[in-house]
């Protein structure tokens, strides 16, 4: 290969994600604040709660402060915690507005946030309900989130929506690395062609906020079906497709925010826990870590090696990078994180191959539980 024929490889290869990420950026459907009508219809938020001490107070006063759904009921589950979630459940001046759960003991085949779902999914104040709303611990909603939600997922004619919350990084490891969770699919998917297809494969969707028909739910197995995957959210999105419903990602950042992680531990283990399944063998995560490294380490490598294009080179990276601002701008995160998006990819490459190796080695854990 010639120097020019390399040097538009590489530019190319910029554009792919530059373009995608301005399409989504314009088309992508969002849940705008203030378009949440009145849901008559039943509403039940489902919350699984694993040593979450620390988010009891927040997510109760996010949730009881919910609007416009004139029949809304609470559920959350206390799974096995060993620190003081259950204690603080039962203090809570919000006592008596949520139905408390105990766990079951894990079954055989199942993995923990998948099985809470399920028995949450079955609980008294759910079997009756119209709509089911998943929501992690560390979620915190805007008053009409939920209304809203469902406004916007009816609007399209939809069965399940997965609003996509503000994602809020605190410390320097947040910074670099969790950019890349909006960044990922806004990049490498035309996301209204991929609702229109309605394809499994093409399906984004984040668990933190998970909308879902009852009927439909049912219809594609629930959480049963999904019992033993780790990205429980994607393949539930999946799993609802293949049984003919319809529905996916939106952008969620005027009505939710979530902190995922606080420390660079927990996004270690988080991240490792589940990348091993992103690409769903270990050829289509070399082939992917290729690509990133192709785009956000080559050039800056050649810099340095051929200096005389160094234009070339940093205006291809420069391409990329412009694609993660985009991002950032549409989501609500900080565009400024771009700026260390080669540093970006180098850790989540490092993250991704400890998360096979350690599957490999039968070492990975999530919250003290092996998967």
């Amino acid at each position: 290969m010639t120097l020019s024929q390399s040097l538009f490889a590489l530019i190319a290869l910029g554009l792919i994600p530059l373009g995608l990420s301005v399409i989504n950026a314009v088309t992508m459907r969002v849940v705008p604040l203030e378009s949440g009508r009145e849901v008559n219809e039943s509403v039940v938020v489902l919350v699984p709660m694993r040593n979450e001490a620390s988010h009891v107070s927040g997510l109760l006063d996010s949730l009881v402060q919910q609007s416009n759904c004139t029949d809304l009921h609470l559920a959350i589950l206390n799974d096995h915690s060993t620190d003081t979630t259950l204690e603080l459940l039962q203090r809570t001046p919000h006592a008596g507005r949520f139905e408390l759960l105990e766990g079951s003991e894990l079954p055989a085949g199942w993995l923990g946030k998948n099985f809470a779902c399920h028995q949450l999914s079955t609980s008294p104040g759910a079997r009756s309900a119209a709509y089911l709303v998943f929501i992690d611990a560390d979620v915190r909603l805007a008053p009409t989130a939920i209304s809203a939600a469902i406004t916007e997922m009816n609007s399209h004619g939809w069965d399940f929506i997965s609003p996509y919350p503000q994602q809020i990084a605190g410390t320097w490891s947040e910074k670099i690395i969790q950019p890349l969770l909006q960044w990922s699919f806004m990049s490498s998917l035309p996301l209204r062609l991929a609702q229109r297809i309605a394809s499994p494969a093409m399906a984004v969707a984040n668990g933190q906020f998970f909308v879902v028909k009852r009927d439909d739910y049912d219809r594609a197995g629930g959480h049963q079906e999904i019992k033993s995957e780790v990205l429980d959210d994607l393949e539930l999105a999946r799993a609802l497709l293949r049984s003919g419903a319809t529905g996916g990602v939106a952008d969620g950042s005027e009505i939710a925010r979530c902190r995922m992680y606080d420390d660079r531990s927990a996004l270690f283990e988080g991240y490792r826990k589940s990348l091993w399944r992103a690409f769903g063998n270990p050829i289509a995560a070399i082939f992917a870590s290729g690509y990133l490294a192709a785009t956000a380490l080559l050039p800056l490598v050649l810099v340095a090696l051929d200096p005389a294009h160094w234009v070339w080179y940093l205006s291809a990276y420069a391409l990329v990078a412009l694609s993660r601002v985009i991002c950032a701008i549409k989501t609500r995160s900080e565009p400024l994180y771009a700026i260390w998006h080669f540093i970006s990819i180098a850790l989540f490459t490092y993250l991704l191959a400890t998360s096979w190796i350690r599957k490999w080695r039968g070492q990975l854990l999530w919250r003290g539980r092996k998967i």
